[in-house]
Formats: structure tokens, sequence, C-alpha cells
């Protein structure tokens, strides 16, 4: 099932990524973000071209998730180091196959769109802790002095947490972000993400997350 819900969420990446470059290429600069400069429209893609169009939502919602993912995709790198459990190592492998080609996904749009690609797990010059789910400095330093059976648990407590974040995100995208791309990119995460957020809640053993993560 893990399997075939994974093959489903690549598929859908590989989709918005093909949209997007089919899009991109036929509005081109006719489609902009809310409140940046904007060239002539032509009358090959005309600005109100629903596909086309994006505004600050949609960047937004690129330019946080890319560090979020990448933040958790560097959480991933050290349960495959350092967790005790096949299951919990196992499942740090999914969300990197999962998260990396989406951060790639993101990354086309933005520089499409003529916006800032966030460096690193800081973004944009932002707070990390300012975004839903992400794990402070402190917390992460934690998370890698850790070891074995203690990893596991600080990892699915943490990681449910991240998972929460990122449901929370993709749904004000779904909410406020025109980008069909973004939004069907979107709508998987939360399908996706609210599984593995069960998934881990049985792993850890609780039907609800716990507040261990400071």
């Amino acid at each position: 099932m893990n399997t075939a819900r994974s093959l489903s969420r690549r598929a859908a990446v590989a989709a918005a990524t093909v949209v997007t470059a089919l899009v991109l290429a036929a509005c081109g600069a006719g489609s902009s973000a809310a409140g940046a400069p904007t060239a002539t429209p032509t009358t090959s893609a005309p600005r109100s071209a629903p596909a086309g169009r994006y505004n600050r939502a949609d960047v937004a919602f690129a330019q946080r998730m890319i560090p979020h993912h990448r933040q958790a995709i560097a959480m991933a790198d050290l349960a495959r180091k350092r967790a005790s459990s096949p299951k919990v190592k196992a499942f740090a492998r999914k969300v990197h196959k999962e998260q990396q080609p989406e951060i790639r996904t993101m990354t086309t749009w933005l520089k499409a769109w003529g916006e800032q690609v966030p460096r690193g797990i800081e973004g944009a010059g932002h707070n990390p802790s300012a975004t839903p789910g992400m794990m402070s400095t402190h917390q992460m330093h934690r998370l890698k002095g850790a070891l074995g059976s203690a990893f596991d648990t600080m990892f699915l407590t943490m990681m449910i947490k991240h998972h929460q974040g990122t449901v929370d995100m993709a749904k004000s995208e779904q909410r406020h972000g025109p980008y069909g791309p973004a939004k069907a990119l979107a709508a998987d995460i939360v399908t996706t993400q609210t599984a593995e957020i069960a998934q881990m809640r049985t792993m850890l053993g609780t039907g609800s997350p716990t507040a261990t993560t400071r």
C-alpha cells in the first residue's frame, strides 16, 4: 500500500513538472505574481488564462516549502544512520525519495517566475522556527546527538510535527493559490503526509503526537 502511494506521489510530482513546463512555455511573461512587474500580454498567451496565473501565495508556498522539505530530508538522512528500527529507516528513505523531486519542481517554478530560490534550510532570510513545523537549531542538535531507540522516538515525534506544518502550508496554498500545478502538488502533499502522520503515530505507539520536541 505504501508502495502504491509512493508511486502515486511520484506520478503526481512528475505530472506537475510536465504541466509546469507546458504552462510556462505557453504563457511566458504573461503570468506574474501579484504586485510584480508584468510584461505586455500577447494574443497567444492571455494573462487571464487560468492555468498560467499565479500570485504571491503560490510564490510563498514554494519559497517556504523548499527549505521545509530540505529540513525533512536532513532529518531523514540522520535517521538512515542513527535509527535502530528498520521501519524508521525505511520511512526515512521514503521521505527522501518523495521530497527531493518536489524541491526540484518548486525550484523550477520560482526560476521561471523570476523569484528568489531559497538557499539552505533557512530559506530566503527567514527564521526556520517561524515556519509551521520547522525544527529549531537546538532541536536539530538534539536529534543529531541521539542514537538508537532514543533517536527513533525523537525522530518520529519531530517528524509528526514537521508533517503537520507541511499539511498546514499545503492547505493554505489550496485556499489562496491560483496556480494549477502548485495546487495539485499541495493536494497530493495533504493526502500523502496526512497518511504518513498516521503511520508515524502507529510506529510511535500513540494515537496522537507527543510534545517532547524542545
